[in-house]
């Protein structure tokens, strides 16, 4: 089943984003969505924002304490990531099966235990993000999105911060980028978050707009938008790789990357997505059940090739 979202407001500069989604056939709350007004004070507050060149503001940046050293990849090695939504508004229909902090704690569990090289988290908390970083010794950036215009809290339980997507990698962050997608429908406003690492590799997340009649369009609109940005990002033969909940079973992927998917999985099959550019070859992928979020969580590998 397709888990509902809500997207479209207006992201205004040097504000965060936020964004709250519903899971099918589960109504959401109109007093809970009432919580959603959050002044520009309060996320000025947040300890440990930063812009960066494209975002304003919009993106937070929080540094591991114990951040393993990671160089240039190798040609030949092999570059992981993971991908998953992780359903922590505490908003939306499907709270119940999160078990907070369970959700959380699997994520650093998982990083621990497989070393995956990035991971790419959809729906998620900035606190929760952060605090998966410090556990698990990675590097992170947390893009905020905007829902109804305003920010949105984390809630059951609150003081978790912003809601959000976010981007973890065991190198270090070089540079980093975001932006809203031109396309918009529904009251959240989806935004792409990029980084670049000093293995040389850019790791890329998004959560698109659900296929709802009053989305689709958006959906329509986000995914070309997206294969744009990743062939642009993987010009010069660059390595690129992108992991994200794109609510279609279509790939956004563009001319020339591979794709690979969550179709496999018990929860929303097919929706988690996983792109990669030419310079990273022979994709695997694995989906490892989850019990604490309405998605499963996608693992994919693939080698790193010589850059041209």
């Amino acid at each position: 089943m397709i888990a509902e979202s809500a997207p479209s407001a207006m992201y205004r500069r040097g504000i965060v984003n936020p964004m709250v989604r519903r899971c099918a056939g589960r109504p959401g709350s109109s007093a809970a969505l009432r919580l959603v007004a959050v002044g520009c004070a309060v996320v000025l507050a947040v300890a440990g924002c930063g812009g960066s060149s494209e975002t304003g503001g919009a993106v937070a940046r929080e540094r591991s304490t114990s951040a393993p050293a990671a160089g240039p990849a190798r040609a030949g090695s092999t570059f992981t990531l993971m991908q998953t939504n992780l359903c922590l508004s505490g908003f939306s229909g499907c709270y119940a099966q999160t078990a907070y902090p369970a959700g959380a704690d699997d994520v650093v569990a998982r990083v621990r235990a497989l070393r995956p090289d990035a991971v790419t988290l959809n729906e998620t908390c900035r606190g929760d993000v952060a605090r998966i970083a410090r556990q698990t010794g990675y590097h992170v950036r947390f893009a905020r999105v905007i829902y109804a215009g305003r920010l949105l809290q984390c809630v059951r339980p609150g003081g978790r911060g912003l809601f959000g997507n976010a981007v973890l990698t065991r190198a270090a962050i070089q540079r980093t980028d975001s932006h809203d997608f031109a396309g918009q429908s529904g009251p959240e406003r989806r935004r792409w978050l990029c980084v670049s690492t000093r293995a040389g590799v850019e790791v890329c997340t998004a959560h698109l707009n659900t296929r709802s009649a009053v989305e689709a369009a958006g959906n329509d609109a986000q995914c070309p938008e997206l294969a744009a940005l990743l062939a642009r990002r993987a010009a010069a033969g660059r390595a690129v790789v992108f992991g994200g909940d794109v609510n279609r079973r279509r790939s956004c992927a563009p001319d020339g990357a591979w794709t690979r998917t969550d179709r496999s999985a018990a929860h929303a099959a097919g929706l988690q997505h996983v792109y990669g550019s030419r310079a990273l070859r022979s994709p695997s992928a694995e989906v490892l059940p989850a019990a604490h979020t309405d998605h499963d969580v996608l693992l994919v590998r693939a080698q790193r090739t010589a850059r041209r």
